[in-house]
């Protein structure tokens, strides 16, 4: 059976995923502190493992902080590849329609 190789990553693919993700790490988190501070009246956990962080709050901030972290990677990814793209031409490596399925 012949080994199928990973196609090689593009450097500048390389450099837009982290140009990407880190104005949207930025934002997720500002927004993150931000809606626990509103809709909670106190600052989130900083370690929610603590011994002093309820399991309410330990439980909700790992749902906000999952969903939110998650889409901001999801937005970084999309936009690295857009970039890329409207750059090249072409779709980066791994990234094809037919994966949409």
């Amino acid at each position: 059976m012949a080994k199928t190789e990973k196609p090689k990553t593009p450097l500048l693919y390389k450099v837009l995923g982290p140009a990407m993700a880190i104005p949207a790490g930025i934002v997720v988190k500002k927004t993150a502190d931000t809606a626990w501070l509103r809709v909670r009246g106190y600052p989130p956990p900083k370690n929610p493992a603590a011994p002093g962080v309820t399991w309410p709050d330990a439980l909700a901030w790992a749902a906000v902080s999952g969903v939110l972290y998650a889409s901001g990677r999801l937005v970084a990814a999309r936009g690295a590849a857009a970039v890329y793209k409207k750059l090249t031409g072409e779709l980066p490596p791994g990234v094809n329609t037919a994966s949409a399925a």
